[in-house]
């Protein structure tokens, strides 16, 4: 009797050890594919800003050749423009 006690305890611990070891199995999976989604989804991301980026420097090249070419069609209202710029910057980073 305490044989038999004691081999189905056995058996009883040795069937937890290996829904263990699949629970383990099944963890180690999900974590491979939410690894591998988490990279996908970066990769998405990162070209997305890549694009982003991609605009924003056609956009500062565009008001960049405005602004050179409003300097060559009006030299003395560009002039008068960067004077008052610097005066009111000058006056908005100054201490006093």
């Amino acid at each position: 009797m305490a044989t038999a006690k004691k081999q189905g305890s056995e058996a009883e611990l040795e069937a937890s050890k290996q829904s263990a070891r699949e629970a383990l199995d099944k963890l180690l999976e999900a974590k491979e594919h939410f690894r591998q989604a988490a990279e996908i989804a970066g990769l998405d991301a990162k070209a997305d800003a890549l694009g982003q980026l991609a605009k924003g420097k056609d956009k500062a090249d565009d008001l960049s050749r405005s602004a050179i070419d409003y300097a060559r069609e009006k030299p003395a209202q560009a002039l008068a423009i960067a004077f008052i710029g610097g005066y009111v910057l000058s006056k908005i980073f100054s201490r006093n």
